[in-house]
Formats: structure tokens, sequence, C-alpha cells
């Protein structure tokens, strides 16, 4: 089978525009969205030295945590300066694409999918790497998924300031119609979930069990705007904890998913 090929501008934004390795842990909403998935992963895995493949794992932020905590990962990404990036992360490492893994039919105790769903416009190209992470999971095997909020850029750019302009609102109204971001300005094209579309996705593509999480909760957005408008980090404040706890907070109430600047739905291959 021939691999799919990732849309060039996708390749372009990470080998050029933005640096990966440091979007988790140079903001304070960035801090949040990695503490949060911890803690999300680690309540739901299995324990170490379960088989991880991190698909879509960029630079190996992920990967990082998960060999320091004992898991065995291997490590696939597109994009090939992320694959050289994570070498140094403990993981074994491969170029790769998540709609084709070269990975064994039943061969990892958990697959994680944490970027590729944001990238893939099209849902026949979400439902196959779907697919393709049900297939190498073990039966009973844990599936753990990342989506864009359809919302997200909606508090984002409210929280930077400049929602009021014409242009802006004119883009953000295209995302929140449509949830597709075509990449001709700023970011890349991407694709924003509702939390019961992610859910669906997930169960359609035969997991049991799909449930979906707000990551940042409902408060992200401040600690955004306190940074971006005076210039200071947010990472070590009483601020950023108020915005931990509401992440917290939030989880039992389907109706804050729809405030996170990013989802996270959980399955499993029945088995």
């Amino acid at each position: 089978m021939t691999s799919p090929e990732v849309a060039p501008e996708i390749l372009r934004f990470y080998a050029e525009t933005v640096d990966e390795a440091d979007r988790l842990t140079t903001t304070a909403d960035g801090w949040l969205e990695l503490l949060r998935t911890q803690e999300l992963l680690r309540r739901h895995l299995p324990g170490p030295p379960a088989r991880v493949l991190d698909v879509g794992g960029g630079p190996g932020v992920h990967a990082r945590w998960l060999v320091a905590d004992g898991y065995t990962v291997h490590l696939v990404d597109p994009v090939a300066r992320h694959v050289d990036q994570a070498k140094d992360t403990g993981a074994t490492v491969e170029l790769g694409d998540a709609r084709a893994l070269t990975a064994a039919d039943a061969s990892y105790d958990v697959v994680l999918v944490l970027g590729p769903l944001y990238h893939l416009l099209d849902r026949a190209d979400r439902d196959r790497a779907l697919a393709e992470a049900y297939r190498v999971l073990k039966p009973g095997g844990l599936l753990a998924t990342a989506g864009i909020n359809r919302y997200a850029s909606l508090f984002e750019h409210a929280a930077f300031a400049h929602l009021h302009q014409e242009p802006m609102r004119t883009s953000i109204g295209g995302i929140l119609a449509t949830q597709i971001h075509d990449g001709e300005k700023a970011f890349t094209a991407a694709y924003f979930h509702s939390g019961g579309q992610l859910r669906d996705e997930v169960a359609e593509a035969g997991f049991a069990q799909a449930e979906v999480f707000g990551v940042e909760g409902p408060a992200w957005s401040m600690l955004a705007a306190a940074e971006r408008n005076t210039g200071e980090s947010f990472r070590d404040t009483e601020l950023f904890r108020s915005a931990l706890a509401a992440a917290r907070m939030a989880e039992p109430y389907p109706e804050l998913l729809a405030a996170s600047s990013h989802l996270l739905a959980i399955g499993r291959r029945p088995g």
C-alpha cells in the first residue's frame, strides 16, 4: 500500500514556521495542556512497561515522559525535523503517516493519536487513521486521540485582543461555520471538532467505552490573555493554579467541553 501524502503546507509549517518542541513548555496555556494531557493519560494507561505507539508524536514531548514513566515507546511522525528531535527521548522513532502505519496487527497496548486528527480535514482520512490505530492495538488496548475544539480560535483570538478587527472576525467566523481552517493565513490547515463529533468518530471506528474530556478547561484563554497582553510568564502563578483547578472541576459537566482548547477522546479496542 502506498503511504498517503501529507499536505505540503502542513509539513512546511512544522518544519519551518513553528518549533513544536517549545509549544507545550513556553506558554502557560501550553503548559496547562501538557499537564492535563499527562494526568488524563495516566488515569487510563495500563501500567509500564506496556508498549505505546505515539502516532504523530512530534518532537517527542509526550514520548519523553512516557519513557521516564517506564513505558516502551515507538514514535511515528511525518515531519523529518520532529523525528530527528525525538531521537533523544529514549523512544524509537520512525518517519511515517497515521493513515498507513508499518506496525503489525495487534502489536501495541496503547496507541496515542494526539496530533494527526488536527490536520486531516476529510472525514475519510480521519477514519483511516483511526482504523489504523484499531488495527495495531491489541484486543483490550487503549486509544487516546486528540482534537482541536471547534471554538478554540474564538477564545484564542479574543484573548489576543484583535477579534474586534473585521478581517479577524471574518476569518474566525469561517472556522466556526465550517470547522475548517484552510491554512492560507497563520497556523496551517486544520479541522476543529466538537466533543460529540470526536466521540462519534472514535465510536464509529469500533472503539468501545468512548468518552471525551476537555483538556485545558474553561479558563485557559485567561492565561493566554494575561501572557499576550503583559509579556510576562504566568506558568508559576496563582492564576495558573486556578485555571488548572477549573479544568479539573469542569470534567463532570459535558456542556463545558466546548470551553477547552483541545479535546481528548479515550476508547478501547474490544476484546
